[in-house]
């Protein structure tokens, strides 16, 4: 596999085989972090995800007067002093979240009661993502926000305010919107309900309640008392992601000959749509040692060679593998039959527009793939062949196309491929390690 940090090229082993461990959760590091900050004490956070997007939360936290301070870089792990006894400082600089969706909403829920003005962005794919979808519930909480079109974009202007709960319901299924909400609802008078019609990664409430919040949740709702006093800091040990994992789940599952393990992943039953997808398709995908770690279900996956076939995904499932549908289209290239994968609408929202840029690329390679307004449809059984794809600068785009590689004939060249550690350093490191030619 060559190596650049503009482009990588990608070939076909022989065989793909070994044992490996996937960077923490990026989704709960985020969480731990705030959470930790909000609250009193100090919080050691063990195999925190070294992805760009948590980098940029701890950067946001610093500039906000919370001390973060890394105890090993070689397994991260950082402590947190957390400022639960006071407010968070005003920032003396606008906050800049990169390219972290997670960052600027979960952020803008805690800005939003804390009593300063503070301006938060990111770089030139977050200023196009939208920011509404906070922006209301916020504002129906008594915050003040602004921002470009319409209040609609990054920069978000947060005047922190005095607020008040509410009773809201998602409009669609959101974990940022959903967690942002909840922190603004820590700093607000009386009780915070959400209702949710398809549920989403509960990631915040489990660490909630860890951490000593009156929060009763279920699938659908979700209610939230504010803490009579601050949550208490605590330490965590965060599972391996299984958005990562999902990218070796995938590559074992299509390459006609492999075996692959992955060690201590978490299997939040909010997460796992991807195994559930994969095990409909026909993969063989086992869970070992299963356990709960840090209020969060961990187990070890094992993936081998597998025949699948074409699916149809819609629905409750959709919210469980948002993250992997560009994954899971690489999948279905390689399965017998048809899959139809549609109300994942929500796609053309992400870092790119995921649907029409994973129609383009896979195209590229020779999938008949066509694309549909919430989703796509693939015609699978055909040979992949190698060529030039372009990762649009979307992380998950530019590891679905390595991914797919993998199974095509002759050399794959990757364009923009460095775009990975926006979520997974390392990534082309476990490509080579468990990629065998001879």
């Amino acid at each position: 596999m060559a190596r650049n940090a503009q482009f990588r090229k990608v070939v076909s082993p022989k065989k793909l085989a070994g044992e490996i461990s996937v960077p923490g959760d990026k989704s709960i590091s985020h969480r731990a972090l705030i959470l930790n900050s909000l609250a009193r004490g100090t919080g050691r956070i063990i195999n925190l995800s070294p992805a760009k997007d948590c980098l940029s939360t701890i950067r946001c936290l610093r500039a906000l007067g919370v001390k973060v301070i890394w105890e090993s870089k070689e397994v991260p792990s950082v402590i947190v002093n957390g400022r639960g006894d006071s407010y968070l400082s005003e920032p003396a600089d606008v906050l800049n979240a990169g390219n972290s969706g997670t960052t600027i909403r979960l952020l803008s829920g805690v800005l939003a009661g804390q009593p300063f003005l503070s301006v938060i962005t990111g770089d030139s794919s977050l200023r196009s993502r939208p920011m509404g979808r906070i922006v209301q519930p916020l504002r129906l909480m008594g915050a003040e926000i602004i921002g470009r079109g319409g209040d609609s974009y990054a920069p978000l202007a947060i005047k922190g305010r005095k607020l008040h709960g509410i009773q809201y319901h998602l409009p669609i299924p959101s974990a940022q919107v959903k967690s942002a909400i909840l922190l603004a609802g820590l700093a607000a008078r009386g009780e915070t309900t959400i209702e949710q019609s398809l549920p989403s990664r509960d990631h915040s409430e489990r660490l909630l309640q860890r951490m000593g919040a009156k929060i009763v949740f279920d699938s659908r709702h979700i209610h939230l008392l504010p803490p009579t006093s601050p949550l208490n800091s605590i330490d965590i040990k965060v599972p391996g992601d299984i958005s990562s994992a999902a990218y070796w789940l995938i590559a074992g599952a299509i390459h006609p000959d492999a075996r692959i393990k992955i060690n201590c992943c978490g299997i939040n039953p909010f997460r796992t749509g991807i195994i559930d997808a994969l095990r409909a398709m026909g993969a063989r995908i086992r869970c070992e040692n299963e356990q709960m770690e840090g209020n969060e279900p961990v187990a070890d996956l094992v993936v081998e060679s597998s025949q699948l076939r074409g699916i149809e995904l819609g629905g409750e499932i959709i919210p469980r593998l948002i993250d992997e549908v560009p994954l899971l289209a690489v999948a279905a290239c390689v399965a017998e039959g048809v899959t139809v994968i549609r109300e994942a609408a929500e796609l053309r929202a992400k870092e790119s527009d995921r649907i029409a840029n994973t129609v383009k690329e896979l195209s590229r390679l020779g999938a008949k793939i066509d694309e549909l307004p919430d989703g796509m449809i693939i015609r699978g059984g055909t040979v992949l062949h190698g060529a030039e794809v372009y990762s649009h600068r979307d992380h998950r785009l530019a590891m679905s196309l390595a991914i797919a590689g993998l199974v095509a004939k002759g050399e794959t060249t990757i364009h923009n491929a460095g775009v990975t550690d926006i979520s997974y350093p390392g990534f082309w490191e476990v490509i080579q390690k468990i990629s065998i030619f001879s």
